[in-house]
């Protein structure tokens, strides 16, 4: 059984590049690209993890990662946030906003995949 990853993001070249790294490793994805319908799908879909890209307009990924732990059927989902944000501080940010992990663009098409791997059997936090 493949494990099924939601990707939120608002850039279409990151959206198809992740999709095409998943697919490879024989992961199932379903992307939005915009967090109000990343949230919908989470809750239709309840994936084994959620990716959620930070800067996107209208809400933010810090604000869908706020409702998505609002949600008692996603609680066992990690949320990982993939962002460009690495300055000093960003880390933390993320993990109060309700994140489990931090994977910094541009990504590492070679790690990514365990990088994914690592979060869905480590769990949320």
């Amino acid at each position: 059984m493949a494990f099924l990853v939601l990707y939120v993001e608002d850039d279409d070249n990151n959206r198809i590049l992740v999709e095409r790294i998943l697919l490879a490793e024989d992961y199932d994805i379903i992307t939005a690209d915009n967090a109000k319908l990343g949230i919908e799908l989470a809750i239709q879909h309840i994936p084994d993890i959620i990716l959620m890209d930070i800067q996107m307009p209208d809400m933010d990924g810090f604000m869908a990662t706020h409702e998505l732990r609002q949600i008692p059927d996603l609680n066992h989902v990690p949320i990982v946030a993939v962002t460009a944000n690495v300055m000093k501080g960003d880390m933390e940010q993320v993990l109060a906003a309700g994140c489990d992990g931090y994977i910094s663009k541009p990504i590492d098409v070679d790690k990514f995949p365990q990088e994914i791997a690592y979060f869905i059997d480590q769990g949320p936090l």
